[in-house]
């Protein structure tokens, strides 16, 4: 129940927060709406919550201005309910409170940039299998800079002890200018050579999907759910028009109008601002600027196939643009750092340098928004760019 503020709390602004959104199901509103779940039946299936209490809940969150309802249809006219801007200021906090009960409540307490595959946190990950992400979901862009032309000729090039992983090791072997990565992380596939089982793309049958054996950390690719209607849904994609008005403001959506789009989420870059003391001590964090590089050297054979990749990080977009302008990067680098993305797909973070950052994950999600494969934990960088190569092409070739 929806507490009122106590006389000796006017003055605590923590107890004026708690009595807009302390509430058990006042936060879990905050998290669904946050999700794209923003229709009163979408919220009640999700929340498993009675008629009675979701609509008591919903006018306290609107009449203190963390939610406003917007209609979505006329005839009989139906609302569905929106973050304000004060209600987006509240998903760095649901973020907090993951973070801190995915380490002390769901794990053992140690800061980690990686996860345990059987674990709470990608558990959460591979649920997004055959969801949509939702639309619009627009993060502050950089876009590629430079034409994408690299001033780093090896994606193992001048990598600092920080940004390595560590025992990892990379050589460049020129492929008609492109570079591979040759050796990995121990265990790893070269990114040249295609993933066990993997079925080309071009060989797929019509209406199939790449198929693969199971690797530590992925789940298995699934078909997108049958019998979507775009007729009577919102719609999929940000047209290029609209992609481009949002790019003179310096945003995009973070789902391209491609037939498949490559989504990388990553904790830092070492550039231009220097990486926190202690950084490559922390498991699963060093490797950022080896993705980065390994995915912009592979980046023509995706965009061969119509497919779009993004990578995405909670750092400042002039961070973002000072690094894609000494590597060279193709595609574009989206900012994070209102932890708006986080929150929509739940994604596992950690803490370092006083500071929220996304722990590595692949999405590949097709055309419609749906999420068609997931990766996570990443446990080897070079196998899992080539592994999203895999799947992106041959979910474009289905189109």
């Amino acid at each position: 129940m929806v507490r009122e503020l106590r006389t000796q709390d006017t003055h605590c602004s923590i107890a004026q927060a708690a009595a807009v959104v302390g509430d058990w199901w006042s936060l879990l509103i905050v998290r669904e709406v946050a999700r794209g779940h923003r229709r009163f039946d979408e919220l009640l299936g999700e929340l498993g919550i009675s008629r009675k209490v979701l609509t008591e809940r919903l006018r306290h969150l609107v009449d203190h201005g963390v939610l406003t309802r917007e209609p979505y249809q006329t005839g009989p006219v139906r609302h569905e309910y929106v973050l304000t801007d004060a209600g987006w200021a509240l998903t760095p906090v649901l973020i907090t409170m993951q973070d801190w009960a995915d380490r002390w409540l769901q794990g053992d307490g140690s800061l980690t940039g990686s996860a345990d595959p059987e674990g709470v946190e990608a558990s959460r990950v591979h649920a997004l299998l055959s969801t949509r992400l939702p639309w619009p979901l627009t993060l502050p862009v950089t876009l590629a800079a430079g034409g994408g032309t690299p001033t780093h000729t090896s994606p193992g090039a001048a990598l600092t002890a920080e940004e390595s992983p560590r025992g990892a090791t990379v050589t460049q072997k020129s492929l008609s200018g492109v570079a591979t990565a040759q050796e990995s992380l121990p265990g790893a596939v070269a990114a040249q050579e295609s993933l066990p089982g993997a079925v080309a793309a071009q060989e797929s049958l019509p209406g199939a999907v790449a198929a693969q054996e199971a690797l530590p950390g992925v789940a298995a690719t699934r078909e997108a759910p049958r019998g979507i209607s775009t007729a009577q849904e919102p719609p999929y994609a940000t047209t290029a028009a609209q992609q481009a008005i949002l790019g003179e403001a310096g945003r995009l959506d973070v789902v391209a109008d491609a037939p498949a789009t490559v989504i990388f989420v990553y904790p830092a870059t070492g550039m231009p601002a220097p990486l926190p003391p202690g950084w490559g001590q922390v498991p699963g964090a060093a490797g950022c600027t080896l993705e980065n590089r390994l995915f912009r050297d592979r980046m023509p054979e995706f965009a061969a196939h119509g497919v779009a990749v993004h990578g995405v990080s909670t750092q400042r977009p002039d961070e973002q643009a000072a690094f894609a302008t000494a590597e060279g990067i193709p595609f574009p680098l989206f900012s994070d750092m209102d932890l708006r993305f986080a929150a929509a797909l739940r994604l596992p973070t950690f803490r370092a340098g006083h500071a929220l950052r996304l722990k590595r994950a692949i999405l590949v999600v097709d055309r419609h928004r749906v999420v068609r494969h997931t990766i996570f934990p990443v446990l080897d960088i070079p196998k899992a760019v080539e592994e999203s190569l895999v799947i992106a092409t041959s979910i474009a070739a289905d189109r």
